[in-house]
């Protein structure tokens, strides 16, 4: 600190004002300098986007089938192994929609999820985009006679394949981890809640189901009965807790089936919380994407309570 005693007159006012001036600059210098630091370290320390090749074995309706997918990777070049956290995109029925699909990215959400504290591994499904392959999720052509249960099996086994790669977790700290998904994607996520993988503290399903047509059938997916039975034997099964985040005007489910299959799974001895999101535009389905906004703040309680982050 610099200080000024005793001074009087003339001269004396205008050396305590050169003085002053003197300090004022240091000061300014200082901040300064700090921003200058801090903003070089947030601009080194810009999220990486990897992408690596993972070989996956897995049984499907139609036998085993060992397939290479694309994992798209997000981290901080600045922090050593972080958590994991694994996304899980959402499913089309139409062959030429998972054909043109590319590679499973959510890069903004991504980012977000770095800058919580995460290693972000996004996995390409087989029969998407990029992984290509055959369609080995397909609960069949009819909507009165679907079988969920070995689509969302297959996939269960390729995220157990991931977190099993050298390569996709080189960065990421398999000890901790969380699950999130969206659509079929979160409904994954609650199966993955059951199959012991390794680390993991809790999973969070954004609008989970199955079997939705928002223009042909909004709010009544095919078979949903069987889709009841199926969280109710995740719920059974269940071995972390849960995050369930649906919006009430979501075209796929409506408002009251997503709180039907939360009871259920709750009722089969699952511990889960149910978070009910507003309206987001002409469907909240899409509200994990589009409306970040409305989650986050549940989101970070959940994984703040799981200790994943501080």
């Amino acid at each position: 600190m610099i200080s000024v005693k005793h001074l009087s007159g003339v001269g004396d006012e205008r050396a305590r004002m050169r003085v002053q001036r003197v300090v004022r600059n240091i000061l300014l210098s200082n901040a300064l300098f700090v921003a200058a630091l801090r903003l070089a370290s947030a601009v080194h320390a810009a999220p990486v986007e990897e992408i690596v090749r993972v070989p996956v074995s897995v049984h499907t309706s139609s036998g085993p089938l060992v397939q290479t997918i694309v994992v798209t990777v997000f981290r901080d070049d600045q922090r050593g192994k972080s958590p994991y956290l694994i996304i899980n995109h959402g499913r089309s029925g139409d062959p030429d929609k998972r054909a043109t699909f590319g590679r499973a990215r959510f890069p903004e959400i991504s980012r977000q999820f770095v800058a919580l504290g995460f290693t972000v591994l996004v996995p390409t499904r087989i029969g998407y985009g990029v992984s290509q392959g055959p369609d080995v999720e397909s609960p069949g052509p009819s909507c009165d006679n679907r079988n969920y249960a070995p689509g969302f099996d297959t996939a269960a086994e390729e995220i157990g394949a991931v977190l099993r790669s050298g390569e996709a977790i080189v960065h990421a700290d398999t000890s901790r981890g969380l699950v999130v998904g969206t659509s079929f994607g979160g409904m994954l996520s609650i199966k993955l809640a059951t199959n012991g993988l390794p680390g993991l503290a809790g999973v969070v399903n954004f609008a989970g189901g199955m079997g939705g047509n928002p223009t042909q059938w909004p709010e009544h997916p095919c078979a949903a009965a069987q889709i009841d039975q199926l969280y109710r034997g995740y719920g059974a099964r269940a071995r972390v807790p849960s995050l369930w985040l649906y919006s009430s005007n979501d075209r796929y489910w409506g408002p009251l089936l997503p709180r039907q299959w939360y009871a259920d799974f709750v009722h089969a001895g699952g511990t889960a919380e149910f978070v009910q999101l507003p309206p987001f535009a002409e469907d909240g389905h899409m509200s994990f994407n589009g409306n970040p906004d409305a989650w986050s703040p549940a989101f970070q309680q959940f994984v703040r309570k799981l200790g994943l982050i501080d």
